[in-house]
């Protein structure tokens, strides 16, 4: 399914890819959380360094990552069809 454009599914599996995709939202925020909250604890013992820089790279990372671009375009099919 990962190959087809998301414009050939059926409804059907537009409303599960929409549940992978929701699973994988939840995990990259709460990873994105986590690594906000490593940072802001570098800044409060003013630590300045590679324990700041490397959740940096890592948030960087998963906001830049393909499938959330996915997961909007997908957003975008459903409320078009009007399946959310």
């Amino acid at each position: 399914m990962e190959n087809k454009e998301l414009s050939e599914l059926t409804d059907q599996e537009l409303l599960q890819e929409a549940k992978k995709l929701r699973s994988f939202s939840v995990t990259n925020g709460l990873l994105i959380g986590f690594l906000i909250g490593i940072v802001v604890y570098s800044i409060i013992k003013h630590s300045f360094g590679l324990l700041m820089l490397i959740p940096l790279y890592f948030i960087y990372k998963m906001i830049n990552d393909p499938k959330n671009k996915r997961v909007k375009e997908l957003e975008t099919l459903l409320k078009d069809r009007n399946l959310k």
